[in-house]
C-alpha cells in the first residue's frame, strides 16, 4: 500500500512536471519560429542548386560497407567545384529521422570548444535508458581517454565522427560563429578521414555518421562525407543553445521537441545547463510516451 502511495506521487509529480514544460500526446508541440527556442537558427542565403547526393545508406547489421576510395581520387573528383550554398540544412543533411520518435544527439567539441565530460548528463540518459548518438572530436578523444573508453563500450550510445579539427566543412574556407572552414577539398577530406581513422581504430568499426564543427556545410562537403562512407547529421532543434542555456531554458527548449526531430546539445561543458536541463525534461517526457532512437536505429 505505501509503495503504491509513493509510485502515485512520483506519476502525479511527473505530471503536474509535463504540464509545466507543455508537453502534450505524443513528444511535445512545436513552440518558437526559426532562431527561437525549440526552432532551427536561420541559415545563409545561398543559390539554389540541384541538390546533392546524400551517404549512402548504413550496411545491413553484420554486413562490412565497402571500402572508401582513395584520398587522390576524392581530390580529383572534386577539384575546382564551386559551391553555391551554405549552412545548416542542405539536401543530404538529416535533421529528422521517421517514425515519430526523437534523436538526441550530443557534440564532444575539444580543444577550444571544450574538452571537459559532462558525466551527470550521461548519467541521467544511461539512468532512464535513454538511447543517444554521440559525435566526438578528435582532440575530445585525445584528451578523455577513460571516458571515450565508456562510451564506446555502452551500447545505449553510437559514437559519430565530429571531425578532426572541429572546423565547418568548407571547400572555400568559409567561417561560422567565428570559426574558420576548412580551406580546400583536401583540407575538407582531412578534417573527415583524419577522425573517422582515428575512431576506425579505437572501435573496431568506421563510424557511420559526420556532424562538422558548428554544424555547417556547402553542398560540395557534404557529397565529400557521402563519397568517405558517412552520412551527414544536422539538427532540426537545438537543445542547448550551443551549451549556452540555462537548465530551463535547456528543459522547455527539449520538452517541446516535435516528433521525428533530431535535437543538438553537448555533453563537453558540464557547468553549463543542459544536464540539470535534460534531467529535468526527460522524465515527464518519457511519462507522455515519447521515444528515442539513436541515428543509425532502425525505423
Amino acid at each position: 500500500m505505501a509503495r503504491t502511495a509513493r509510485v502515485a506521487r512520483t506519476v502525479g509529480r511527473r505530471a503536474v512536471l509535463a504540464a509545466a514544460l507543455g508537453l502534450t500526446a505524443g513528444c511535445g508541440a512545436a513552440r518558437g519560429g526559426p532562431g527561437g527556442p525549440g526552432g532551427r537558427p536561420p541559415t545563409a542565403p545561398g543559390t539554389a542548386v540541384p541538390s546533392v547526393p546524400s551517404a549512402p545508406p548504413a550496411a545491413p547489421s553484420g554486413a562490412q560497407p565497402p571500402a572508401p576510395p582513395h584520398r587522390e581520387q576524392v581530390l580529383a573528383r572534386y577539384a575546382g567545384r564551386a559551391p553555391q550554398r551554405w549552412g545548416t540544412d542542405l539536401p543530404g543533411v538529416v535533421t529528422t529521422v521517421p517514425g515519430g520518435a526523437l534523436a538526441l544527439t550530443f557534440d564532444a567539441c575539444g580543444g577550444p570548444g571544450g574538452d571537459g565530460y559532462d558525466a551527470a548528463l550521461i548519467g541521467t540518459l544511461r539512468r532512464l535508458g535513454v538511447p543517444a548518438t554521440l559525435f566526438l572530436n578528435a582532440r575530445w578523444v585525445d584528451a578523455n581517454p577513460g571516458p571515450f573508453a565508456e562510451l564506446a563500450a555502452d551500447p545505449l550510445f553510437e559514437l559519430g565522427n565530429h571531425g578532426t579539427a572541429h572546423r565547418p566543412l568548407s571547400v572555400t574556407g568559409r567561417s561560422a560563429y567565428g570559426i574558420t572552414g576548412t580551406a580546400d577539398p583536401a583540407a575538407a577530406y582531412e578534417e573527415v578521414a583524419g577522425n573517422r581513422a582515428k575512431l576506425t581504430g579505437l572501435l573496431g568499426r568506421a563510424p557511420g555518421w559526420f556532424r562538422a564543427g558548428t554544424a555547417h556545410y556547402d553542398e560540395v562537403g557534404v557529397a565529400l562525407v557521402g563519397e568517405l562512407g558517412e552520412r551527414v547529421a544536422g539538427f532540426a532543434v537545438n537543445g542547448d543553445g550551443g551549451a549556452t542555456f540555462t537548465p530551463g531554458q535547456v528543459a522547455a527548449t527539449v520538452a517541446a521537441t516535435p516528433p521525428g526531430s533530431v535535437v543538438i546539445s553537448h555533453l563537453n561543458h558540464p557547468a553549463a545547463g543542459t544536464g540539470e536541463g535534460y534531467a529535468r525534461a526527460l522524465p515527464a517526457m518519457l511519462d507522455a510516451g515519447c521515444r528515442f532512437v539513436r541515428l543509425s536505429d532502425p525505423a
